[in-house]
């Protein structure tokens, strides 16, 4: 069940995606702790990490973390994205990921994210400079295309990969798609099929069952799980168990999940500080809870509650 990402071993196939955020490093303690074979950190900033923006560096520090663990940067600067994956690596990254899928404005704006799509040569000029400067595996995650009438991952994936990259994540949506309609997974396949390194599937895997049709649809090597372990880091943990023996394990009771949110909060408040922990937890209990009794009434009260012993005990209400 496991893979390699040039010189990383994975113990299985199934990957956390890079989500800002949400993947911070109380998210990847739990992710691990489901089983996740590869954790991501939030993208990063290469100029934010060059001219040592404080967040940033929080955010890049991953000390004491057990590997392995992506960290994904983001730029259009050759330069400054080499010299962003060279501190990266310094920090104790395994692999340094490349965003060339982002959709959001302001990341597109400055010709980043997936803006890099609509220019192949720069995007081959990144890898390439990033590849050189670093020992540990470079890899690229990419969206289909930056719209329909300009699809060209296919192109995109050969040419990052003839750069150096030693893997390559497919999101089967355009930039204009952002994350609605469906992910379109016969490019997955298409990537697939011409590259010769591992391919890694993302979009629209919501359950163990959507990550087995995908990898029997398109033949990638690994899955990546993004929105779907949103308040539910369980889904690493199932997707894992099914694909390795065909069983679906039960779904977390009300209490496990209250049990989990409590531990996340704990998680971030050790790594953030009380306010910003209460503050960045309140979207977290928000998922966890979802689908649960009075949840709508719950999520006010998650809203107002400003000290981690407020939100303890509106989380302990739910069960």
């Amino acid at each position: 069940m496991g893979m390699r990402i040039g010189s990383v071993k994975l113990a299985n196939r199934v990957i956390s995606a890079p989500m800002a955020g949400v993947t911070d490093r109380a998210f990847r303690a739990l992710a691990r702790e489901a089983g996740c074979g590869l954790v991501f950190t939030e993208m990063i900033s290469d100029q934010a990490l060059i001219y040592q923006n404080k967040k940033t560096l929080h955010m890049a520090d991953f000390k004491g973390e057990p590997g392995p663990l992506a960290v994904q940067i983001f730029g259009s600067s050759p330069e400054f994205m080499s010299q962003a994956a060279e501190i990266i690596e310094k920090r104790g990254a395994d692999i340094i990921d490349i965003n060339m899928g982002c959709p959001a404005p302001k990341i597109v704006k400055n010709n980043e994210g997936c803006a890099l799509m609509k220019d192949p040569d720069l995007a081959e000029k990144v890898v390439k400079a990033v590849v050189e400067s670093v020992d540990v595996p470079v890899t690229v995650k990419m969206r289909k295309g930056w719209d329909e009438n300009s699809v060209n991952a296919l192109e995109l994936a050969q040419r990052v990969v003839n750069a150096g990259a030693s893997a390559v994540t497919v999101h089967g949506r355009t930039r204009d798609q952002f994350y609605s309609g469906e992910a379109d997974w016969e490019i997955i396949r298409q990537v697939k099929e011409t590259v010769q390194v591992p391919v890694i599937g993302n979009g629209d895997i919501w359950r163990p069952q959507d990550a087995k049709r995908m990898m029997e649809e398109t033949g990638c090597d690994a899955v990546m799980i993004g929105r779907a372990a949103m308040g539910n880091p369980w889904i690493f943990k199932q997707t894992v168990h099914y694909l390795e023996t065909g069983e679906l394990l039960p779904v977390p009771t009300p209490e496990e999940r209250i049990k989990t949110a409590l531990r996340h909060l704990d998680l971030i408040v050790l790594d953030k500080g009380e306010n910003i922990g209460v503050a960045e937890m309140r979207k977290h209990a928000a998922w966890y809870t979802k689908g649960m009794r009075g949840a709508a009434r719950l999520r006010q009260r998650i809203n107002q509650a400003k000290t981690q012993q407020e939100l303890k005990e509106v989380l302990l209400s739910a069960i």
